[in-house]
């Protein structure tokens, strides 16, 4: 019984359900760089929104990138909110994205 009860209140117990991904709020200024250790996350991009882990609308203004899912990309990492390196090999991905044309479907699929 203390079994089931210790069972219970790891898998049950309020605070239990899964964590968001740390991706899923991502918005703001992003800087693209070529050196993977340079890079806060590794970005798989797929053509598909149904792959895609997290769908990406980009910005033209850095003012409006409040939201996530909405980047707007700089040229300088000094600007940048985060760093991301896409790499080639979508198993080497921290997460994958895709392109949206719409600011109300960006963030976490």
């Amino acid at each position: 019984m203390k079994i089931f009860l210790a069972l219970w209140w790891v898998l049950l117990a309020p605070g239990s359900q899964a964590q968001t991904p740390r991706f899923c709020s991502l918005h703001g200024s992003v800087y693209i760089t070529n050196n993977r250790a340079q890079a806060d996350f590794i970005v798989y991009e797929e053509d598909s929104e149904a792959f895609a882990d997290f769908l990406v609308y980009e910005e033209e203004n850095r003012l409006y990138a409040t939201e996530e899912g909405v980047w707007f990309f700089v040229d300088n990492p000094g600007l940048a909110d985060f760093i991301i390196f896409l790499t080639p090999t979508k198993n080497e991905a921290d997460f994958v994205i895709a392109y949206t044309d719409s600011p109300t479907f960006a963030g976490c699929n």
